[in-house]
């Protein structure tokens, strides 16, 4: 089998799995919300970020969505039949990684297009403090940021063969440990994947990384969690 039917072939099982669905959905609805509660009480602070501020709820999502995608196939057996069809695991690993990658990128520019205009509506005249330039780099980086997050799911769940495993890592990381170590380590804690990818959701940042040298460090952990996740594919049996 070539890539179009695999890739064909891995869209159906997403779009007719009901958890996966449901994670999907929940991306923008989680993110919007919390924007717009942040644009409420967003005061002097970074008018941008509290725009976007509901990303950091959103992603947990988008986690879940790329981790269910790929955990399915262990729990059900189902890779012996998708690697029987597409023997050459690359191609189903590629195959599957643009079937999670592709509809969170498109969920994520509707997410981010509404969590501005909520954002910006909550926070009233304050919304003229970010320029046009910020607010169109905000949309897109929401959208590339929670892509990432997804795929960085997807190539850790490989590795585990457990989206449990996968989400109890990555969860408590991205709503504890990241914010924890941002205090103490100061500038180290920068590099690390959540914190790196959001700076494109500032007006102004104090640290290392600028909005697009922070999304290439992000990028780079999804990269070698997928490195990994291919790895592991090619190396362990189905």
């Amino acid at each position: 089998m070539t890539f179009p039917p695999a890739l064909h072939a891995e869209w159906i099982k997403i779009r007719t799995l009901r958890p996966q669905i449901g994670a999907l959905a929940a991306v923008p609805l989680a993110t919007v919300a919390f924007s717009a509660l942040a644009g409420l009480g967003a005061g002097d602070d970074d008018i941008l970020f509290s725009a976007f501020f509901g990303v950091n709820f959103g992603q947990i999502a988008a986690i879940a969505f790329g981790t269910t995608a790929v955990s399915a196939e262990f729990h059900t057996g189902a890779l012996r039949l998708s690697l029987a069809a597409v023997p050459r695991r690359g191609s189903w690993f590629a195959a599957k990684l643009t079937a999670i990658g592709l509809p969170v990128l498109a969920v994520g520019l509707v997410t981010g297009l509404t969590a501005l205009a909520a954002g910006a509506m909550t926070a009233g005249p304050q919304a003229r403090d970010a320029t046009p330039a910020e607010w169109v780099r905000g949309t897109a980086g929401c959208a590339v940021y929670l892509t990432l997050m997804a795929l960085l799911a997807a190539g850790l769940t490989t590795v585990l063969r457990s989206g449990v495993g996968a989400l109890s890592i990555l969860v408590p990381f991205l709503l504890l440990v990241s914010f924890v170590l941002g205090d103490v380590n100061g500038n180290a804690a920068d590099f690390l994947p959540d914190r790196a990818g959001q700076v494109v959701l500032h007006s102004s940042w104090d640290g290392t990384l600028g909005p697009w040298t922070g999304l290439a460090v992000s990028a780079l952990w999804t990269a070698a969690a997928v490195a990994a996740g291919l790895w592991r594919v090619r190396v362990r049996d189905a």
